[in-house]
């Protein structure tokens, strides 16, 4: 690839190789500007490659090999085609991410024929949510009592101007209060200087257990939640994966929730407004209903029938997005 890069860097203004440098050194840390370079492939190696290809498999992930493997961020005005020279198009490697889509071949804690029957966990009075077991080969689920009147959403909160409200959870309790978003999007993150939106580290820090801390150390910058047309995708910006389960998620008649790993640098549709616009309210067989607007996300730590973590109350750090309107 080297002919190939330094064909694209001669075709790049100083400032253009300025940002390109601050990106690539920060390692997307920062929200950077976008490069741009002309449209066209990049010859000088053995085939020509996009520009934003070429400098994925660069710095990023060398197996790229074709632009619809990678998926424009939300903060990239390049998506839109924002740009006073239509023959241009922004290449900053860190304004992509690779796609974690369902064509690829499903993990095995999501397939129902894997792992034994584990016990049912101890009701816990702290939480309002519907937890759900695998014994026999089917899905159960169970509400759990005495739920917190603060962390479910009616529709008179739609209009209050946000689209979600964000609630961190450690195993069965939540930590501090829900956090709104306003905005399209909302990093969420552990430590500063990661950037604005939902840190966790300045939430309050009482008798954490050796497994939460020992999981919140590995969120560092964490997730991308972006509200976009048709659905809310993530980005992991972690060093770690991040486990999604969300109703659209589960392909049709399925029974019980599906959970995706999520890798670092990849993306994810995590919530499909279609999809869960004709469902009302969500059923498990036999059992009562659960919310179909949320999103539930774990940090390095899956949960399933193949984990020993069966419930994401399990999990020792997770998000609970609970979407306030469907479009």
């Amino acid at each position: 690839l080297k002919p190939a890069a330094h064909a694209l860097f001669k075709k790049l203004k100083d400032e253009e190789l300025e940002l390109l440098v601050q990106a690539v050194e920060s390692r997307g840390a920062w929200e950077s500007s976008c490069v741009w370079a002309p449209r066209g492939d990049v010859r000088g190696a053995k085939q020509g490659l996009p520009p934003q290809v070429l400098l994925c498999r660069l710095f990023r992930w060398p197996d790229v090999h074709q632009p619809h493997e990678l998926k424009h961020l939300c903060y990239c005005t390049g998506r839109r085609g924002v740009c006073g020279d239509l023959a241009a198009l922004c290449c900053n490697p860190h304004h992509f991410s690779r796609l974690a889509v369902p064509e690829t071949p499903p993990p095995p804690y999501s397939k129902a024929s894997c792992g034994p029957s584990w016990p049912d966990e101890p009701q816990h009075p702290s939480s309002q949510l519907l937890e759900f077991s695998y014994k026999g080969g089917d899905w159960h689920g169970k509400r759990l009592c005495s739920p917190l009147p603060d962390t479910s959403l009616s529709r008179s909160t739609v209009k209050d101007g946000c689209w979600c409200k964000l609630a961190y959870w450690e195993h069965r309790t939540r930590v501090g209060h829900l956090y709104a978003v306003h905005e399209a999007s909302v990093n969420v993150f552990c430590e500063l200087p990661w950037g604005s939106g939902f840190c966790l580290a300045q939430l309050p820090a009482a008798h954490r257990s050796r497994a939460v801390r020992r999981a919140r150390g590995k969120i560092g910058r964490g997730l991308l939640l972006s509200r976009e047309p048709g659905g809310i995708w993530a980005y992991n910006r972690s060093e770690h994966p991040i486990f999604v389960s969300s109703p659209t998620l589960s392909p049709p008649g399925a029974r019980g929730l599906t959970v995706l790993k999520v890798l670092p640098g990849y993306s994810a549709k995590v919530f499909d407004y279609e999809q869960v616009g004709g469902k009302g309210d969500w059923r498990l067989p036999g059992e009562g209903p659960c919310d179909p607007h949320s999103i539930r996300i774990s940090f390095a730590k899956g949960w399933g029938p193949c984990y020993s973590r069966q419930f994401i109350t399990s999990c020792p750090c997770w998000l609970e997005v609970l979407l306030n309107q469907l479009r």
